[in-house]
């Protein structure tokens, strides 16, 4: 994530704090001086860490913390609020019409990400609200940009209307919406063109894009790896056409993020939506509170809430959980669980919102999405027969040495599988007979965040995822 470095440094500033029965003015200063540098160091507006530190300070060195019950703890919520008010305080959505077509006109300098965030939006929002997107490809002076839009509907089934690189952006647009309106289509996204930096003539086109479309949203594409740089330019853009709202993209990478800390607090204009990888459905909607909690380290669990609601149904889900309560659970069931994870995204990003789990980032970067692929190479070299009946292979060597030739991979990783499925079932089975005393244990620990040896109960304890047109 692009807050990995801030995150660090933030962490370990305020670990000096939690803990101490006691706080003077000397640990609050340096404190603040941990978080000035680190704040700095992300490339974060000098105007924002000034007023940001000054509120902290203010509140830190109130009596009622100076003097309270765990005066640690109370500083880290001090920050955390205002660490969210900074990136805007609360999430503000897409502004959709109750009926008829709504219409978004993405703006942006090269190279920021914008036509694949219009292609994101476009899957997001159909997944997400059952929109029914149409996309229009206005970017005519970049090489290759309507192949580029074309080449992403074809691939999230969205079509997209284009005339080629030889009319006028003006055109292209009133053409489109023609086509849109007619079609039947509620959610339009508008690719407009870019530059290198901002001039005359792009702004001008704009306004006319603009005038036309009469867009319910603005949205500037604005990349993190910007740092202040992106202020300046989020600034330019909403003198000229008014933006309703930013796009934040490239936050996977490894960058300082000081975009995100400073843009909202400099011009006002509020961040709606971030995108956190290279695939199309790496979107999030921008919740202020979340993003300040996986940069203190606190997880991220209603995210992957979200992440699971949005890729998993909740008949497929309660179908999965009976299999692996019964004592049938074979290698065809197996396969399907991976495939449920594989659709959340990587292994990376689903243990990222857990908490604690940032401060494992070697082990992180570590995780290996390609293990799924290795495994459903051995289950497809399996008969149909020995996916429903494990202990077929388990009896059997010669069943385990073909399975290993037909799906490339070794004995040891076959038999490390038929372990992983052994121990699953024990699991389970161990869940079966749980008495009513153990299972109110467990979900005492559930609601009270409690996870130390959570799945164990009371006799296992201890024991050891050119012409205008439709191209699809």
């Amino acid at each position: 994530m692009a807050f990995d470095n801030l995150s660090q440094r933030l962490q370990m500033g305020l670990r000096r704090l939690t803990g101490k029965g006691k706080l003077n003015e000397d640990d609050i200063d340096d404190m603040l001086r941990e978080v000035r540098l680190s704040l700095l160091e992300a490339d974060v507006n000098y105007k924002v860490v000034k007023k940001f530190l000054n509120n902290i300070k203010e509140q830190a060195l109130g009596e009622k913390i100076m003097k309270g019950l765990n005066p640690g703890q109370q500083v880290v919520k001090i920050v955390r609020e205002e660490l969210k008010k900074t990136l805007g305080d609360e999430a503000v959505e897409l502004n959709f019409k109750s009926s008829g077509m709504t219409i978004v006109m993405a703006v942006g300098l090269q190279g920021a990400g914008k036509t694949t965030a219009v292609g994101k939006m476009a899957l997001f929002y159909r997944k997400k609200l059952k929109k029914k997107p149409f996309m229009i490809a206005a970017d005519i002076y970049r090489p290759a940009a309507v192949d580029q839009l074309v080449t992403l509907g074809k691939s999230i089934d969205v079509p997209v209307f284009e005339m080629g690189t030889k009319v006028k952006a003006e055109k292209i647009v009133e053409e489109g919406l023609k086509a849109a309106k007619e079609g039947g289509y509620n959610f339009v996204l508008i690719d407009t063109a870019g530059r290198l930096q901002i001039d005359a003539d792009l702004m001008q086109e704009l306004k006319n894009v603009k005038e036309i479309a009469n867009p319910d949203e603005i949205l500037l594409t604005v990349d993190a790896m910007a740092g202040q740089d992106a202020v300046n330019v989020a600034q330019s853009f909403h003198n000229d056409l008014s933006v309703t709202g930013i796009i934040l993209t490239k936050l996977d990478g490894d960058t300082r993020g000081g975009a995100a800390l400073s843009i909202k607090e400099m011009t006002g204009i509020p961040i709606k939506i971030m995108s956190t990888g290279e695939k199309l459905d790496a979107m999030e909607i921008f919740y202020p509170d979340r993003l300040a909690d996986r940069i203190l380290g606190m997880g991220d669990v209603l995210s992957l809430i979200d992440t699971v609601t949005e890729n998993i149904d909740e008949d497929e889900m309660k179908s999965m959980a009976e299999k692996m309560m019964s004592s049938s659970f074979n290698y065809n069931d197996l396969l399907k669980q991976f495939k449920m994870i594989k659709r959340m995204g990587s292994l990376s990003k689903i243990m990222g919102f857990l908490p604690g789990m940032g401060k494992m980032k070697q082990a992180l970067n570590q995780v290996d999405d390609r293990a799924f692929d290795k495994i459903e190479a051995i289950i497809y070299s399996m008969t149909e027969e020995e996916r429903k009946h494990p202990e077929l292979i388990d009896r059997d060597f010669k069943r385990r040495d073909r399975i290993s030739k037909g799906s490339g991979r070794s004995i040891q990783e076959v038999n490390k599988l038929r372990t992983t499925l052994e121990e699953m079932k024990k699991q389970m089975k161990r869940m079966r007979n749980m008495d009513d005393a153990d299972k109110k244990r467990l979900e005492g620990q559930v609601k009270s965040g409690n996870y130390s040896g959570l799945g164990q109960t009371k006799a296992h304890k201890g024991k050891g995822k050119g012409k205008g047109g439709f191209r699809y």
